[in-house]
């Protein structure tokens, strides 16, 4: 992230003590400014997400064995970059302190080492989280509005009424109605997944035909839940307010921003009726710790359930609401 420097010190030291922020590969100098308030400014611009100043006597300090105090303004406009910049400020300056006390003391080794091993995710890359769950959102917006959209819109031209002559079921005429629309949407899915792998380079740690088969049942679940949009609204503008209510609890209630277990027992509840909650947990356990079988099945057999309960809702609603 982009960080602007006041280094008043000017010393070898103090651009020792930044190399070791631009060394985490977190932080990206992006100038030097003359003032508190030039640092200030540049940061209310969105020029830079921190800003780290440096006193004129921080190597005398450090040298004379007193505590020396740099300044860190760090933009908390966004809470995830304003958590990470504070997190890794904390843990370069506390590296450092540990290194001069071992100087000082004569020890070689600290009495107690913690060794972190990040799993599935070791740079801590943005995209390798988000990405999956993108994909999730993405795909409802384009599947669940086309089909409720396009049922609607037959009902208005009259189209939709010539089919209760034709010889097939309920089953079998919803089913037909879904068909090419799970193949738009499946072809959607692998052009998304073709973006992530080789756009953002996300991995794919687990199996793809486990991938693709657990978004076969999202995008089935997802057309009959448009489906029976399609049957409830009157009218175009009806099935988008509609489709709209289900869309934004899954975007917030998910756990594609925010973590289901911080959540109010209520938005947990709501967040286990919606679709997108188990495929994004499936696409996670899949792609970045690639998961088995029998370590995400729970969350795959629910969702297998949904899309045949909804299906079947939608098919006994169409008949009724067309006759």
């Amino acid at each position: 992230m982009a960080m602007i420097i006041f280094n008043e010190d000017r010393t070898v030291e103090s651009r020792q003590f930044i190399d070791r922020f631009v060394n985490t590969e977190t932080f990206r100098v992006v100038g030097e400014v003359q003032s508190i308030d030039a640092m200030a400014s540049a940061i209310r611009k969105g020029r830079a997400y921190v800003g780290l100043q440096i006193p004129p006597h921080f190597t005398r300090d450090i040298r004379a064995g007193f505590p020396a105090h740099v300044q860190l303004l760090v933009d908390g406009s966004n809470s995830t970059t304003a958590l990470q910049a504070l997190n890794t400020a904390l843990g370069v300056t506390l590296t450092q302190s540990l290194e001069s006390l071992l100087r000082e003391t004569g020890r070689r080794t600290m009495p107690i080492e913690i060794r972190p091993q990040m799993l599935y995710n070791p740079t801590m890359r943005s995209p390798n989280f988000y990405i999956p769950g993108v994909i999730g959102i993405v795909l409802q917006i384009g599947t669940t509005f086309a089909t409720a959209m396009a049922v609607v819109r037959e009902r208005e031209r009259g189209t939709l009424e010539q089919l209760l002559v034709s010889p097939l079921s309920r089953w079998g005429l919803m089913l037909g109605k879904l068909v090419p629309y799970l193949c738009i949407g499946m072809t959607m899915a692998v052009i998304l997944f073709l973006i992530m792998r080789f756009l953002f380079n996300v991995p794919i740690n687990g199996s793809v035909f486990a991938m693709m088969f657990s978004t076969l049942v999202y995008v089935f679940a997802l057309l009959s839940l448009g489906l029976l949009v399609g049957t409830k609204a009157e009218n175009q503008m009806q099935a988008l307010q509609m489709s709209m209510t289900f869309m934004l609890p899954s975007v917030f209630f998910s756990g594609f921003v925010f973590p289901r277990e911080t959540m109010p027992w209520i938005f947990y509840a709501l967040g286990a009726l919606m679709p997108a909650t188990y495929f994004i947990s499936l696409m996670r356990a899949i792609i970045l710790r690639g998961a088995f079988f029998f370590e995400y099945w729970p969350h795959l057999i629910i969702l297998l359930i949904m899309s045949i309960l909804l299906f079947c809702l939608c098919a006994l609603q169409f008949r009724k609401k067309i006759g």
